[in-house]
């Protein structure tokens, strides 16, 4: 099984980015399950948001608490909280982040705060990160397709916000750059 654990503030789209990668690995003839947990559920609020996948059904509803993928929408969260607790050693990040990061984990980075503002996918001056990351999190877990994203977008969006979001992810998977961990 396949456990994703999302990371990001309130207003930045994270119970959604779980959602559609849930999505995205149904259609591709997986089983999956998306959930979040809400603390202080307000604008700018640490969230979490989970995501399970796996080739027979999921009867799990708890959280991710060793996760195999640590996502982070928002880097301020490495400095305030600990969203890496409980990744388990081989595990991955994926971060949108402008520079390169240096972690103790393989990381799979890119700037999807540039990417969403150079495509006008604003909202109340907050840039929607949220799917952008996910083109980072494909590469990273390397067997959901592009295609299979790209339809659950369909599903979720319409028109131009579906155009512009697909086309956001087509960018951050090319942009996406791998860094090695850091040994200590």
């Amino acid at each position: 099984m396949l456990e994703i654990r999302f990371h990001g503030r309130g207003g930045q789209g994270v119970v959604t980015a779980a959602n559609l990668l849930a999505i995205a690995a149904d259609i591709e003839g997986f089983w999956s399950s998306a959930f979040p947990f809400y603390g202080a559920e307000r604008r700018g609020a640490e969230i979490e948001a989970y995501c399970r996948i796996d080739s027979q059904p999921i009867r799990i509803t708890s959280p991710i608490e060793y996760p195999d993928y640590v996502v982070i929408l928002d880097p301020s969260l490495l400095k305030i909280s600990n969203p890496l607790k409980g990744l388990k050693s081989n595990g991955v990040v994926v971060l949108n982040s402008p520079s390169e990061p240096r972690l103790s984990y393989t990381t799979f980075y890119v700037n999807a705060t540039q990417i969403a503002r150079e495509l006008g996918l604003v909202k109340s001056g907050w840039p929607l990160v949220n799917v952008v990351v996910l083109g980072s999190l494909l590469k990273a877990v390397n067997y959901i397709s592009l295609p299979s994203l790209e339809k659950a977008i369909d599903e979720e969006f319409e028109g131009k916000i579906a155009e512009l979001n697909k086309k956001a992810v087509r960018i951050a998977y090319e942009k996406t750059t791998v860094v090695s961990p850091i040994v200590a």
